[in-house]
């Protein structure tokens, strides 16, 4: 009885269920607190175990609130010079993406019955409120300081993007297909370049080929990426055989600065590896005004002390080091795979690749839905049946190649910035140069390889279908021939079941008909004895019961009276 009185009568559904917006925004404050402690917690440690540190704890919620900025790529401002601090440290943006990106999938999956004010839009607002407080505490003077216009742009400019991507995803998940007015500017250009590739040929159209586009752009940015680390791998080797250069020199502050350095240089990692890909592609990148590191050749001046900086290459000529810009080529290997292999099958794949023919409906980049035309002309009329022309092929390898230029273009800038004023004002890859090097590198390896592929399975398909017509002659002759001995054995097998089915109808109507003769004749003997009486002695010599007559009526009544 306690059980029923604890549970509710009624129970609403989940999907009707109501959710405050109040408790949208704590869940965007607590995800703005989460990534805060994480920068936090290791910059108070430090400070805490730091035997003689320079500033109190003011000073170090104060770092601690710029790396967290900075992590957004807000720029912040450092010393009484008021230098410029821009440099990304990507693995904290990373961190903050991430999380946003989590949160607002959570709570656009829970959306039910709410106001329009509730799910992903009151989450944003709950983390920029946090945003908007942490810029306030870091625009005092002190060591670092923040711009509060900039700031809570960037910031504000990154959750809106990232809680977005999430609850699209959330939706698309379940179904839900969001208006055409949430389409941002992404979209929009997708849909208008796809209308201008609709006036071109049918036969020059990759149709259905958006999913494999997407695809093959992503696997040579994960190409790109290897190709970083690989080079930062090797730098660190040759580094540590080189032995230890005045970058280095910081370690021997203690054991804190050695373990400070250490986790400065862990959250700049991703950007060491973004300037190795430009390397690896051919820019190169730049370590300060008038510099440049690149296969080519490096001009370096000035180096800071900092870990990292050890790895740059020493100023010199080129040489060996023009083996870095195969690493890009190889990552050109399996989009051409991909894109040859979805040329070859033709838009009958469309279904396997993410589109949906019957649907109407496809997905445009960043998850975003639109109509068939977004993908592969109208619903109502299909592209051309058959495996992609060469021209179509080319095609869709150029917009995936565009798709990843702009890709590395937005994230060579977000590497790079600056550390001060004057000479440090310029790190990092230039971004139009390392997008168009990465556009370049990817339509030279992967438009070849696409073609190749696309021949190689076309010739193999072709190979297959002769194959099977050949055998399946074999098949249908022999099994016309097996079918003709079954026939005629067939044939045999019945007429003789016939005959010997007309041969047992005989023999049983022979039987009857002898057995009806014998009981014919049998009751003609019977009737002749019967009219013709016994011979003369017959019934003392050989009493026949059958033939003796019959007692008269009354007789035996008449011998009981006269022998009594």
């Amino acid at each position: 009885m306690t059980q029923l009185m604890g549970r509710p009568i009624v129970e609403v559904p989940q999907e009707l269920g109501t959710r405050p917006v109040l408790a949208d925004m704590l869940t965007g404050v607590r995800t703005a607190l989460l990534g805060l402690a994480v920068v936090a917690v290791p910059v108070l440690g430090l400070w805490v175990v730091t035997p003689y540190a320079d500033d109190g704890a003011a000073g170090a919620v104060r770092l601690a609130g710029a790396l967290w900025l900075l992590g957004h790529g807000a720029p912040v401002l450092r010393g009484a010079a008021d230098a410029p601090l821009t440099a990304t440290p990507l693995l904290l943006g990373l961190l903050a993406v991430g999380q946003l990106y989590r949160a607002g999938g959570r709570v656009a999956a829970r959306r039910g019955l709410r106001s329009r004010w509730g799910g992903p839009s009151a989450l944003w607002c709950g983390y920029c409120a946090v945003a908007v407080a942490v810029v306030l505490h870091c625009s005092g003077a002190g060591l670092f300081r923040s711009r509060v216009l900039p700031d809570v742009l960037a910031v504000t400019a990154l959750a809106a993007a990232a809680t977005a991507a999430g609850a699209r995803t959330a939706d698309r998940a379940a179904g839900v297909r969001p208006p055409a007015r949430s389409a941002g500017w992404p979209v929009s250009w997708w849909r208008a370049g796809r209308r201008v590739l609709d006036r071109a040929p049918a036969w020059a159209r990759p149709d259905g080929g958006a999913a494999v586009v997407r695809t093959a752009a992503l696997a040579g940015g994960a190409g790109l990426l290897a190709a970083g680390a690989a080079v930062v791998a090797v730098a660190a080797v040759l580094a540590a055989v080189a032995g230890a250069g005045p970058a280095t020199a910081a370690f021997g502050y203690g054991p804190v600065a050695v373990v400070g350095l250490l986790l400065l240089s862990v959250v700049l990692l991703p950007n060491a590896v973004l300037w190795a890909a430009a390397y690896a592609l051919g820019p190169g990148f730049a370590v300060g005004a008038g510099t440049l590191v690149a296969p080519a050749g490096a001009v370096l001046g000035p180096v800071p002390e900092f870990p990292l900086f050890a790895l740059v290459a020493e100023p010199g000529a080129g040489g060996w080091r023009w083996a870095a810009c195969a690493l890009p080529a190889l990552a050109g290997v399996v989009p051409a795979l991909l894109l040859g292999r979805r040329a070859a099958e033709g838009p009958e794949a469309v279904a396997g690749s993410g589109a949906t023919e019957g649907s109407g409906t496809a997905e445009g980049p960043e998850g975003a839905e639109g109509t068939a035309e977004d993908v592969g002309g109208t619903a109502g009329a299909p592209g051309p049946a058959g495996p992609w022309h060469p021209v179509a092929t080319v095609v869709a390898v150029l917009a995936a190649a565009l798709l990843l230029g702009a890709a590395a273009a937005v994230l060579a800038g977000f590497s790079g910035g600056a550390l001060a004023a004057g000479r440090m004002a310029e790190l990092g890859p230039v971004p139009w140069r390392t997008g168009l090097a990465a556009a370049g590198w990817f339509e030279v390896v992967a438009g070849p390889g696409a073609l190749l592929v696309r021949a190689l399975a076309l010739a193999g398909a072709v190979d297959r279908t002769a194959g099977g017509r050949e055998a399946g002659g074999r098949a249908a002759g022999t099994a016309a021939a097996d079918g003709g001995a079954v026939g005629a054995a067939g044939a045999v097998g019945a007429v003789g079941a016939a005959l010997a089915g007309t041969a047992a109808v005989g023999g049983a109507l022979a039987g009857r008909a002898r057995r009806g003769a014998l009981l014919l004749r049998t009751g003609a003997y019977a009737l002749v004895l019967r009219l013709g009486g016994p011979p003369d002695g017959a019934a003392a010599t050989d009493p026949d019961p059958d033939s003796a007559p019959a007692p008269a009526p009354g007789g035996g009544r008449s011998a009981s009276r006269s022998s009594s």
